[in-house]
């Protein structure tokens, strides 16, 4: 081949070759670009950092194992009372109007109107309103002797009276709540004086008023101690005559008075457990055998119970079959009348920091924490040591005991020292007094 047809046959080559790539160029260019949620960047289909596929949802799998976390423990519901010290309280029951939500009043149908031939008039007779029965609680302010109450469920304290009696040291209720007796010294510091008062009764629905007077008689100087009867219907008390201690009877319906004791021993402490029985213990010391004594309602038939146990404190059932009791070491035991036998219990307190169910099956007692090497009860009765309590519950026949609050806890922090305890009727609610300051408090058992 010549050198000219050579020239020429790649010259032909080289326009055919940009024929077709700008044939190509020109066909690409004419198809509208789509946007395919990459976008229009060049580099996009070969960066495998860029533009990441959006993952699919996960659905979080579901728990088949039918488990179910634990709820949280109960706290016992515990709570303050009185916004005051008190000097003593009584749980009773009490009927209220009952809350009842307010229904709108149909309209009666329209009737005829009668002709006054036959119109006859007819007596609307009312609904009594609903009621119910719950328990109160009464109690006298230390400072002046002021009488509060309030409902149990519904903690509103309200004034029930302002009779003054200035620093009260110790009351007690009585005639189911509607007698009162309160000791207090007297200006010279040194004799007690006694005074018993009746409280006014309260009509349904109308028991806000503040200003009720108490009136009643006072009782000898210097009584020594005061116990009420299991039916709030009597109080016994003990005061000096001579070289005797006599025992009296006051009955708060008449005033009526019946001489139940004549000892020449006068270191007692009565208690009143049930309507058939007084109890006596000699007051206690860890230093000095103590014993207990019991005589009939009638102030017959004196019995030695129990002796001879150093720091003796005792607290009978309410059936008259058992006997708490404690020692110098505050042990508790369960004396049985009819056995003459004993049981130790699993816990150290002293019986005046208990009290029995009223069928004489379960006791609840505030048990200090911590007990150091103290004479007992002596270093506790002068002050000299404060207990941290917790509240616990024995079951009688098994012996078992249970923890039931820790006022530490759950009443905020607070440290109690219960004393006065005291169960309601229906023994839903255990109520005490804290030694430290004297208010009151309420522990829901139900």
């Amino acid at each position: 081949m010549s050198k000219r047809n050579f020239i020429l046959l790649i010259i032909i080559l080289v326009i055919i070759i940009f024929a077709v790539l700008g044939f190509l160029y020109f066909q690409k260019r004419s198809v509208s670009p789509t946007d395919n949620g990459t976008g229009t960047n060049f580099f996009s289909p070969f960066n495998s950092f860029s533009n990441k596929p959006t993952p699919p949802a996960v659905t979080p799998p579901v728990d088949v194992s039918g488990y179910v976390p634990p709820a949280a423990p109960a706290q016992a519901k515990l709570m303050k009372i009185s916004t005051m010290p008190i000097a003593g309280f009584v749980a009773f029951s009490k009927e209220r109007l009952k809350d009842v939500p307010v229904v709108p009043a149909t309209p009666p149908p329209a009737e005829t109107t009668p002709t006054p031939a036959t119109k006859k008039s007819k007596r609307v007779v009312p609904t009594p309103p609903l009621t119910e029965f719950v328990t109160a609680l009464r109690y006298v302010a230390k400072s002046n002797g002021n009488i509060y109450q309030t409902f149990a469920d519904k903690i509103q304290e309200r004034k029930f009276s302002t009779t003054v009696i200035p620093r009260v040291y110790d009351s007690y209720f009585g005639n189911h709540g509607n007698s009162v007796i309160m000791r207090y010294l007297k200006p010279d510091g040194q004799t007690i004086e006694t005074f018993v008062g009746n409280l006014p009764k309260e009509l349904l629905g109308g028991d806000t008023t503040e200003n009720n007077e108490i009136k009643g008689s006072f009782l000898p100087n210097n009584i020594k101690d005061i116990s009420i009867s299991p039916d709030t219907l009597k109080a016994f008390y003990l005061s000096e005559t001579g070289d005797s201690m006599i025992g009296t009877a006051l009955n708060f319906s008449d005033n009526k008075k019946v001489q139940l004791l004549d000892s020449t021993f006068t270191e007692w402490l009565a208690q009143w457990p049930n309507k058939n029985i007084l109890t006596f213990s000699t007051k206690p010391s860890a230093n000095v055998p103590g014993y207990m004594y019991t005589i009939d309602s009638t102030g017959k038939n004196l019995n030695k119970v129990l002796g001879n146990i150093n720091g003796l404190t005792t607290l009978e059932s309410p059936n008259g079959k058992m006997i708490l009791y404690g020692d110098s070491d505050l042990s508790l035991f369960i004396y049985h009348t009819d056995t003459r036998n004993s049981d130790k219990l699993g816990v150290k307190t002293l019986p005046e920091k208990c009290v029995w169910g009223g069928v004489s099956d379960v006791i609840y007692c505030a048990v200090p924490i911590l007990i150091d090497g103290n004479l007992y009860p002596d270093a506790w009765y002068q002050g000299e040591v404060s207990f941290s309590d917790q509240i616990w519950k024995i079951d009688v026949k098994s012996g078992n005991t249970t923890m039931i609050s820790d006022p530490a806890t759950v009443a905020g922090g607070e440290n109690i020292d219960g004393i006065k305890l005291a169960l309601d009727e229906g023994e839903n609610y255990l109520f005490f007094v804290n030694k430290k300051d004297s208010f009151l408090w309420k522990l829901d058992l139900k």
